[in-house]
């Protein structure tokens, strides 16, 4: 029988095998380190846990924080309040504008929550102002988080209120379609809006009042439905395409009649293209941007979901005109 050299039986274990008391010194060692490593581990009374969260927007220009609370926030509470598994609530109500957080059990499942969100806001419907311009909006997204991305949008070319109107319609949409993104903001705003400035003077001499004037314009832009025409073997409904859009169209809105003729907006008031809110504004690398802030929604892994939005930009960036860049 052959018997093979002590070097070349045993493989990489014969080292510990020919030296017990250093492999036991070893063993030890490590489970000493393993004992100190375990102790030192930070260990927080209270662990980072990601709630469902939904946060709930409603906006309502020109209401001061008193008319939001009680007409806007309050009934929407309300309803908020009868929901199973709502584990906490807050609002902030402000000039125009509702946010409500609402944080739920961690057994109920975020897309049960955001059921019993929408039920709710349908109950309040009847509850809110009958002149709120839109719903209120909910987003599956936790305030406290910050954004996990954040994006400039720049033109030299175009003013930024069509760049405003574009990532909204356009980028930010699709953002949010993304599976873990739970919601997008845009900052620097220069939402498109035509600005009407009336004259006191002139609505005066007329015998007129502001109201007079914020009621011909509100009127005017209701799509409300213009009737039907009945016949023998059909009926038809009539419908009108009368929203007004430019600055021009509404200089020519009649606002009130005096001795049979009419008063036109522009008779009283400057009306001119403009900015919703011309005291906004975002920068970015000493350009005027629009800047979108993109949140997770809870439990979302950020890694993966940052990913996702990184493959998607160069689809968006060839849709936007050349002098638009992200």
């Amino acid at each position: 029988m052959q018997v093979l050299p002590p070097s070349s039986t045993g493989g990489p274990s014969r080292l510990f095998i020919m030296r017990p008391v250093a492999t036991t010194l070893l063993m030890v060692a490590i489970l000493l380190a393993g004992i100190i490593g375990y102790r030192a581990l930070p260990v927080s009374a209270l662990p980072e846990v990601d709630y469902p969260t939904i946060q709930v927007v409603t906006l309502y220009p020109g209401a001061s924080p008193d008319v939001m609370t009680s007409a806007v926030t309050a009934p929407l509470e309300r309803q908020f309040g009868q929901m199973s598994g709502l584990k906490q609530m807050s609002s902030q109500s402000s000039g125009g504008a509702s946010v409500i957080t609402l944080q739920f059990q961690l057994t109920l499942p975020l897309d049960v929550a955001e059921q019993e969100v929408q039920a709710a806001i349908n109950a309040a419907t009847n509850l809110l102002p009958s002149d709120l311009p839109n719903p209120p909006v909910y987003s599956k997204v936790n305030p406290a988080d910050p954004p996990i991305m954040t994006l400039a949008v720049t033109s030299t070319a175009m003013p930024m209120t069509q760049v405003e109107d574009m990532v909204e319609t356009r980028v930010a949409q699709k953002i949010s379609q993304i599976s873990g993104v739970g919601l997008v903001t845009l900052s620097g705003g220069q939402r498109p809006a035509v600005r009407v400035k009336l004259n006191a003077q002139a609505i005066a001499a007329l015998g007129l009042t502001s109201e007079t004037v914020r009621t011909a314009i509100t009127g005017a832009n209701v799509n409300s439905a213009k009737g039907s025409l009945d016949g023998p073997s059909r009926a038809v409904t009539l419908s009108a395409n009368d929203q007004m859009q430019s600055a021009e169209e509404y200089r020519q809105l009649i606002i009130a009649y005096q001795n049979g003729a009419p008063i036109r907006l522009g008779d009283v008031a400057t009306v001119e293209q403009g900015a919703e809110n011309s005291w906004l504004g975002a920068w970015a690398n000493k350009e005027q941007a629009i800047v979108m802030n993109v949140q997770r929604q809870p439990g979302a892994n950020i890694i993966s979901t940052a990913d996702s939005i990184r493959q998607m930009l160069p689809q968006l960036t060839e849709s936007l005109p050349k002098s638009v860049k992200v």
